[in-house]
C-alpha cells in the first residue's frame, strides 16, 4: 500500500485518523498507532511483521541495558552497543547483501558461494534500511545519553513502525522525536497544515513524477544505442526532475500525516537543484539521510577534526557506505563514490577555477548531480556507460527519438517541474503574504485561493490515480 493509492487515500488514511481521534488517553492513541502501522505493513509484506516487531523489541532491550549500565562502566556500556549495532547490520546484511557478497565472492574466487541456501533468492523487506537506521539510532542516542531509553515497550515499537515512515523515511533520529513518543497535542492548526503538506506532496508524485516517470522509464527499457542525443537528454534531464519529485512529495507527505498524529518531523529536501556545491547538494537532498550518516558515522570516524587526508578518508567511507545503502549494486556505490570524490575535491580547492562564478557554480553541481543519476537509474554498468556515450554522440537515422517518446503533456509537466523544484514561486509567494500593504488580499488569497488550489491537486491527482496504473514509488525498496 503506497501512499498515493484510492485505498489508501479513501480507505486507510481515513480510518486512521477517525480511530486515533476517537481513542482516549495518549497510551491507547500510541496502540491504536502501532496497530494501525502494523496492519499497514503487513498489507504489502505481512511475512515480515515479526521481523520489524523484533527489531524493535530486541534493540528496547539493548537500550534498556545501556541505559542502567552507569557511565562509569565504559567497557560494558562499549560491548553491549557494539552488539546491539551488530545485529542490527547482521539482520540488514543478510537480507539485503547475502547475495550481492555470494555473487562477488564468486566471481572473485571462482567458487559458487552459497549454492545450496539460495543467496541470491533471499527477499528484501520493505523499509529494512530505514529501520534499521531507527534501530541503530536509537541505541546511539541511549548510549550517548542525548535522550533516555524508553521503559515502556509500546512506545520504542511506535517509534521504528510508525507507518508515514515506516517504508521510505524520512530518517527520523531517535533524539527528535524522544519528547513526543509519549504524549502528544493535535491542534487544528496542526491537522491544518499536515493536511495542505500532504496534498501538495500527493500532486509532486502523481501529477509530476509520474508524468514524467513514463518517458524516463521508456527510454531506460531502451538500448542506449537505439536512443537519439536529445532524447537521451530529455529523459536524464525528466528523471533528475522525477527523482526530486517522487521522493520528495513522498517526503511531504510523510511529514503532513505525522503532523496529523501530533509528530513534528524535520524537513527532509530544500530545494537541492540550487544549490552551488556538491556539500551544499547534501544540505538539501535527502537531509534526514545526509544527518544520520553525519551522527553516526562522519563524526565517530573523526569528523572534520583530524588531519586533511583522514578528512577524505573519512567522506570517501561516508559516501561509499551511502550508494550501498541505497542499493545492493555496483551502480550505486559508483553513485555514492562519485558524490564522495567531488566532496573531497571541494575540500583541496581543487575546482577553484570552475566554480568561479555562481553561473559556473550551478552548472557544475548540476552537471556532477545528473552524471550520478545516469548510475543511480541504470541497471548496470554497462548500461550506465552506454547511456553516457548516448549523450555525447547522435545515434543513426533509426534511433528512438523525442517526437517518438515524449507528448504535449510531459513537456508542459517538464516546465512546471523546472520552475517548481527551485525557490523562485515560494519565496513570491511567501513575500506578498508577509506584505502588510496588501493585509486584504493576504486574507482573501489565505481564505480562498489556497484551499481552492489543494482541492484542485488532489481532485486532479485522484483522478489521474483512477485513470492510469503507473504508480511507483523510486525509493520503495530501499
Amino acid at each position: 500500500m503506497v501512499f498515493s493509492s484510492e485505498v489508501f487515500l479513501f480507505g486507510f488514511l481515513p480510518l486512521a485518523l477517525a480511530l486515533y481521534i476517537a481513542v482516549p488517553g495518549a497510551w491507547l492513541k500510541n496502540l491504536a498507532l502501532v496497530a494501525l502501522s502494523l496492519a499497514f505493513y503487513a498489507w504489502g509484506e505481512g511475512r515480515f511483521v515479526a521481523l520489524v516487531l523484533g527489531s524493535a523489541l530486541v534493540n528496547y532491550g539493548f537500550a534498556l541495558v545501556l541505559w542502567r549500565l552507569p557511565g562509569e562502566a565504559t567497557r560494558a556500556r562499549r560491548l553491549v552497543l557494539a552488539v546491539a549495532v551488530a545485529v542490527d547490520l547482521g539482520v540488514l546484511v543478510w537480507f539485503k547483501y547475502a547475495g550481492f557478497l555470494a555473487d562477488n565472492l564468486t566471481f572473485i574466487t571462482g567458487a559458487r558461494i552459497g549454492r545450496d541456501v539460495a543467496l541470491s533468492q533471499v527477499y528484501l523487506p520493505l523499509g529494512i534500511s530505514f529501520f534499521t537506521f531507527h534501530a541503530i539510532s536509537y541505541v546511539v542516542d541511549v548510549y550517548r545519553r542525548t535522550s533516555p531509553a524508553r521503559t515502556n515497550p509500546l512506545e520504542v515499537v511506535l517509534y521504528f513502525v510508525f507507518f508515514p515512515q515506516l517504508i521510505a523515511g524520512p530518517i527520523i533520529r531517535y533524539k527528535d522525536v524522544a519528547a513526543q513518543l509519549a504524549r502528544r497535542t493535535v491542534t487544528l492548526g496542526d491537522f491544518a497544515f499536515g493536511a495542505r503538506r500532504f496534498v501538495v506532496g500527493l500532486g509532486k508524485k502523481v501529477l509530476i513524477a509520474n508524468t514524467l516517470g513514463v518517458s524516463v522509464d521508456r527510454v531506460f527499457s531502451t538500448d542506449p544505442a537505439n536512443v537519439s542525443t536529445a532524447l537521451a537528454w530529455f529523459a536524464l534531464a525528466a528523471y533528475t526532475l522525477q527523482i526530486y519529485f517522487d521522493f520528495s512529495g513522498y517526503s511531504d507527505m510523510a511529514i503532513g500525516m505525522a503532523r496529523m498524529f501530533g509528530f513534528r518531523f524535520l524537513e527532509n529536501f530544500d530545494f537541492p537543484y540550487v544549490a552551488g556545491s556538491i556539500r551544499e547538494f547534501w544540505q538539501r537532498w535527502h537531509i534526514s539521510l545526509s544527518r544520520w550518516f553525519r551522527d553516526y558515522l562522519y563524526v565517530p570516524l573523526g569528523g572534520s577534526r583530524v588531519a586533511p587526508w583522514h578528512v577524505y578518508l573519512n567522506l570517501v567511507i561516508v559516501f561509499f557506505l551511502c550508494g550501498l545503502w541505497h542499493g545492493a549494486k555496483w551502480t550505486f556505490v559508483l553513485w555514492g563514490m562519485l558524490h564522495g570524490l567531488f566532496l573531497v575535491l571541494e575540500r583541496t580547492g581543487a575546482l577553484s577555477r570552475v566554480t568561479a562564478t555562481p553561473v559556473l557554480r550551478h552548472v557544475y553541481v548540476m552537471a556532477v548531480v545528473m552524471l550520478g543519476w545516469v548510475f543511480f537509474r541504470a541497471d548496470s554498468f554497462g548500461y550506465a556507460l552506454a547511456y553516457l556515450r548516448a549523450l555525447v554522440h547522435q545515434g543513426p537515422a533509426t534511433t528512438l527519438g523525442l517526437r517518438g517518446v515524449v507528448d504535449h503533456e510531459t513537456l508542459l509537466v517538464f516546465a512546471i517541474g523546472c520552475v517548481l523544484a527551485t525557490p523562485l514561486v515560494a519565496r513570491h509567494v511567501e513575500a506578498a503574504l508577509r506584505d502588510e500593504s496588501t493585509r486584504w488580499a493576504r486574507v482573501a488569497f489565505g481564505a480562498a485561493a489556497i484551499p481552492a488550489g489543494l482541492a484542485l491537486i488532489f481532485v486532479a491527482s485522484t483522478a489521474k490515480l483512477a485513470a492510469g496504473t503507473y504508480n511507483p514509488f523510486i525509493y520503495f525498496r530501499f
